[in-house]
């Protein structure tokens, strides 16, 4: 198949005039579980909440953090930050923007009731205080660098209206009040989400006066409605459709590497896990407790074969938690040779040179080809003796399953197939989510489904994150990196590329968090 080469639209202007304004429809590859900002920590959500909320610190197409509700930020001693506040912004309604909707949106985030995936990871060890109306300080208990990459993640809504909302009267729109480039202006579940511009906003205005954002699950219905004129963009071009729609002279593709990694979490708390099984189906003692199987599993995987047949070469395969340019990237690590008859070798080293059966379980409908990996992958292990059978589901149930779905709110699965892109931007966000220890008091392992638990990993994440000299909490997030890839605490296969596609005269500003953003879509 012919490769498309990634676009660079670095220094694009996201703007037009205002004379031009119209209407552009988007069709979404996935739709967000609410509109709540703060109820899941999830890229669709995300994305959808960046149209009608600001956060303190924006992160540009690279990720790059720039200003946003605050217009400075930075350490005063060891243990606190300073941020200065953007004073004359209005939220929606018109009531105006001050320290006092930081507290709260701060307060809030990480305890929203039933939140598959909470925002703590970010908030957690940190105390805000207001010093005045465009004055916080946010204190540490130890030195903290990454305090605005942190900050940059939670949305900003308002004291008065959205901090004592629940999640259903976000949803409803009632409490969908922010400071952001639009307003909520409806939401459909299933059908489509549309905001209008804010002609007070405090940036730059977009040059888009409604958008409406239709989540479109099906690959080829999303590529049908943009043939069809029914929509002006579509992320998540199916990779068997790039090639095809690439020669379209009445489109234009943007192509960019993601920071996701797309991995397997695997239960190494259980010994009766739920979903593995002695051949023939009786009760085993959980092998994925053992080093050795999760090496045998990860050696069983060919990641070759899933970048060029499921995923139509149109991804790059992991051997680490983010790929080569972010920081904290361990330039010792590479991905881990196919090897079945080394795997098999190794499952008899650690007894189960007969093999076990399980269910590796995944969702149908978030990540790109997401069900055809979980098949491929199954298959693969099957080959070395696991009897692998598959369970997909869309990302509705699955979530909420995986998380907490299981006897005593613990995750209901044992063998999963998740991503997760780098919220922040550089290897602490995996690091501290994904392989440390789960802690929800302190933060830690907030979306570790596996309950992955290292001392020696723990010690030194925990070290990188109160270390303020950059080299060296490089040096230590590579460390922890290298620790967690050793000891398996996932297993990664490979980073996704994506591709959105839009008609003729417009262009979008492919960004590594995967987020589609109209304030992303150029007019030429």
């Amino acid at each position: 198949m012919k490769k498309i080469g990634l676009i660079g639209v670095a220094g694009l202007c996201m703007l037009a005039s205002a004379a031009h304004a119209e209407k552009l429809t988007i069709g979404l590859a996935s739709e967000p579980t609410a509109m709540d900002p703060h109820f899941h920590n999830l890229g669709p959500n995300n994305a959808v909440a960046r149209h009608i909320y600001d956060n303190l610190i924006n992160q540009d197409d690279k990720q790059r953090l720039t200003p946003g509700l605050a217009v400075s930020w930075a350490p005063i001693d060891d243990l606190t930050w300073e941020f200065k506040l953007r004073q004359g912004v209005t939220f929606h309604d018109g009531s105006a923007f001050n320290a006092d909707d930081v507290i709260c949106s701060f307060t809030r985030a990480p305890d929203v009731p039933n939140s598959p995936s909470s925002f703590g990871t970010y908030t957690k060890g940190k105390t805000a205080v207001r010093i005045d109306d465009f004055t916080v300080h946010f204190k540490t208990a130890e030195p903290y660098p990454l305090m605005g990459n942190d900050l940059s993640t939670i949305s900003i809504v308002s004291d008065t209206v959205g901090c004592g909302a629940t999640t259903e009267e976000f949803n409803a729109g009632t409490a969908a009040i922010g400071t952001g480039p639009f307003k909520f202006a409806d939401y459909k579940p299933g059908e489509a989400i549309t905001v209008t511009r804010n002609d007070d906003y405090w940036g730059d205005k977009p040059v888009w006066s409604e958008v409406e954002m239709r989540p479109i699950k099906s690959g080829p219905s999303r590529v049908a409605a943009l043939l069809a004129g029914d929509v002006d963009m579509i992320a998540g071009v199916p990779t068997t459709d790039i090639q095809t729609l690439g020669e379209n002279a009445d489109l234009q593709l943007s192509q960019g590497v993601s920071n996701r990694v797309i991995y397997l979490h695997m239960d190494q708390f259980r010994e009766n896990s739920p979903h593995v099984k002695a051949n023939g189906g009786g009760d085993i003692k959980n092998p994925l407790m053992d080093v050795r199987v999760r090496k045998a599993i990860s050696m069983a995987i060919n990641r070759d074969a899933i970048v060029d047949r499921v995923m139509e070469g149109v991804a790059i395969k992991a051997g680490q938690l983010l790929p080569e340019g972010f920081f904290g990237v361990s330039p010792n690590l590479q991905p881990v040779e196919y090897d079945p008859e080394g795997a098999k070798a190794l499952l008899a080293e650690a007894g189960y040179g007969d093999g076990f059966e399980m269910t590796i379980h995944g969702p149908n409908d978030r990540y790109i080809n997401d069900a055809r990996i979980a098949e491929a992958i199954g298959q693969m292990l099957t080959r070395i003796g696991i009897k692998t059978s598959v369970e997909t589901m869309p990302r509705s149930v699955y979530f909420s399953r995986a998380s907490r779905g299981g006897e005593d709110g613990l995750p209901e699965f044992s063998f999963i197939l998740v991503g997760w892109g780098a919220g922040s931007g550089e290897a602490s966000s995996p690091l501290k989510s994904l392989i440390h220890t789960f802690d929800a008091d302190r933060g830690f392992g907030s979306s570790n489904r596996g309950r992955h638990s290292n001392p020696e990993i723990d010690a030194t994440i925990e070290e990188a994150l109160r270390t303020v000299d950059d080299a060296a909490r490089q040096d230590l997030l590579a460390k922890a990196t290298e620790l967690a890839i050793e000891n398996v605490a996932i297993i990664p296969t490979h980073f996704q590329v994506n591709t959105w596609a839009a008609k003729k005269g417009l262009r979008y500003v492919a960004r590594t968090d995967e987020y589609t953003l109209a304030i992303g879509v150029v007019k030429e």
